[in-house]
């Protein structure tokens, strides 16, 4: 079996990872003592634990309630650049060579920044990240789903205005239920009208008629999460042996699906970890990759994602660079940076890293 120090050493691509998700529980205190924000802790230890209520006691309230103390202390652009920054030297830490950055810029404006002032800071912090580290990134603007219509389309507006300056693609987040995506229409139009790339929130608390919505009225070129399709599968023993037709139409499309194990388990998406479907679909040729959504809230990182599929799934370190290689190739960036990280850094690396090891 893999160990752990291997596994941190392999390059690693992230594709969903909110931005308001991931931060440094030291970084928190401090910007909460500089603008007279109220935490749960003034200790980083215990905040941290505090962060992971909602995961551990897999309740889906406690786990969302926490965005609220992290939003509280990105209302500005200092702030925004700092936790951008530290996003990306967190992240090439665990040796994540790729990474689309996503967060919601209305979130943001609650002290008067308006939405083109949100999304420069946050572009200059990964920027300044990007040059400390090596890591590349994209980032992904997202709407919320119990947001005005009209809101949607401006950030979906706003996203093809910077897509010459870093940003990669557009994301709806929030409660699928009672929000279905295709509310969002004008916004998901106006992206496909640009050339340009749509990401989607689907099948993670909501069942099929989400993902359905998400890839046949939205148009979705990836899936966030997209759990609930195992229930368009007829399974028997542990395999499957009949695909219905929006699983089989996401196979032969090659529709990828961002897959956020410790998160999904943690948010009563599904059980556990054996019963999380990913095995399953790698295994059956699903495009499909590991992704750490909230590294705060989740207390993970893709280092602990890959280490999970390790020991509770078998994986070996074929099945990782697999992974990472599906994740590559679902980046929103453009086919020729793909084949260049896929094969000067992805391949080289895990090759050079079986060879050390003798894998």
């Amino acid at each position: 079996m893999l160990d752990k120090a291997i596994i941190r050493k392999v390059p690693k691509v992230e594709l969903h990872e909110h931005l308001d998700g991931g931060l440094r529980p030291e970084t928190i205190i401090e910007l909460a003592k500089e603008r007279n924000v109220s935490l749960p802790s003034q200790d980083p230890s215990e905040l941290r634990e505090w962060f992971k209520r909602g995961c551990v006691q897999k309740s889906l309230s406690l786990y969302l309630e926490t965005f609220s103390v992290t939003l509280s202390v990105m209302q500005d652009k200092e702030a925004l650049y700092r936790i951008a920054k530290e996003e990306i030297l967190d992240l090439a830490k665990e040796h994540v060579v790729y990474a689309e950055i996503r967060f919601a810029p209305e979130l943001h404006t609650k002290q008067g920044m308006n939405l083109e002032e949100v999304v420069t800071a946050v572009l200059k912090g990964l920027e300044a990240g990007r040059k400390e580290t090596g890591t590349e990134f994209g980032l992904i603007l997202c709407a919320m789903r119990n947001e005005d219509p009209a809101l949607s389309l401006e950030v979906a507006e706003l996203a093809v205005a910077f897509s010459d300056r870093g940003v990669v693609g557009f994301d709806l987040a929030g409660d699928e239920c009672g929000h279905p995506p295709k509310k969002h229409i004008e916004a998901f139009n106006y992206i496909r009208s640009k050339n340009f790339n749509i990401t989607i929130h689907a099948g993670e608390a909501f069942g099929l008629e989400s993902i359905w919505q998400a890839i046949q009225i939205c148009h979705a070129d990836r899936i966030g999460h997209g759990t609930r399709i195992i229930e368009d599968m007829t399974i028997e023993n542990g395999e499957i042996v009949k695909l219905g037709s929006l699983a089989q139409y996401i196979l032969d499309k090659r529709i990828p699906l961002e897959m956020c194990l410790t998160s999904n388990v943690g948010t009563g998406a599904v059980e556990n970890y054996e019963s999380h479907p990913f095995p399953m679909l790698f295994r059956n040729h699903f495009r499909v990759f590991l992704c750490s959504d909230n590294r705060l809230m989740s207390d993970t990182n893709l280092t602990k994602e890959m280490t999970i599929a390790v020991e509770k799934y078998g994986f070996t370190i074929q099945d990782l660079e697999k992974t990472t290689i599906n994740a590559m190739k679902s980046a929103f960036i453009h086919h020729n940076k793909k084949l260049d990280i896929i094969y000067n850094t992805i391949k080289k690396e895990y090759a050079e890293i079986r060879y050390e090891y003798g894998l």
